[in-house]
Formats: structure tokens, C-alpha cells, sequence
């Protein structure tokens, strides 16, 4: 089942009620902030109601808080075994 990955880009200080209101719906509290929502036609006109505050993917399965951070980690590239002497 397909899910959309939905990310609060732009924060919703000043906007109006009813746009909060859809941003509380999905679960979009913090700016920066992911969430998964099934693809579904109520979903789809939700996040056109907010599109300029989100960037939204498709994507085929729903990761988990500690999924996501383990990708955000980059690669360690190189290790300092010793200081340099001065």
C-alpha cells in the first residue's frame, strides 16, 4: 500500500484557522517534522489545501521514527586516530 511522506517545510504562524486546522489533521506540529499518510483522495485534498507549506512524496512503505534517523546519519568518512603533535 503506498503511503505519501508528507514534510512540514514552512511553518503555519500567522495563517489562517482553517489552514492550522489541516496541518493538526495530518500531524504536522514542528516545522521539519515527517509523517506517513495512506494515498487516499481525503489526503490528497488535504495536502493541496496546504501544498505551498510541505513537500510530499510517494513512497511504497511507512518508516519508522528510528528508520529515518538511521538514514539521515551520514557516513562516518574518515576516523583521526591521534592528534596531531604541535
Amino acid at each position: 500500500m503506498p503511503f505519501f511522506r508528507i514534510t512540514l517545510v514552512r511553518s503555519g504562524i500567522g495563517l489562517p484557522r482553517q489552514t492550522k486546522g489541516v496541518l493538526e489533521a495530518l500531524g504536522l506540529t514542528k516545522r521539519m517534522k515527517t509523517v506517513f499518510q495512506p494515498v487516499t483522495p481525503d489526503v490528497a485534498g488535504q495536502i493541496m489545501k496546504i501544498k505551498e507549506l510541505v513537500a510530499v512524496s510517494e513512497v511504497e512503505n511507512k518508516m519508522t521514527k528510528r528508520e529515518m534517523h538511521a538514514r539521515r546519519k551520514p557516513d562516518p568518512g574518515f576516523y583521526v586516530e591521534t592528534a596531531v603533535p604541535r
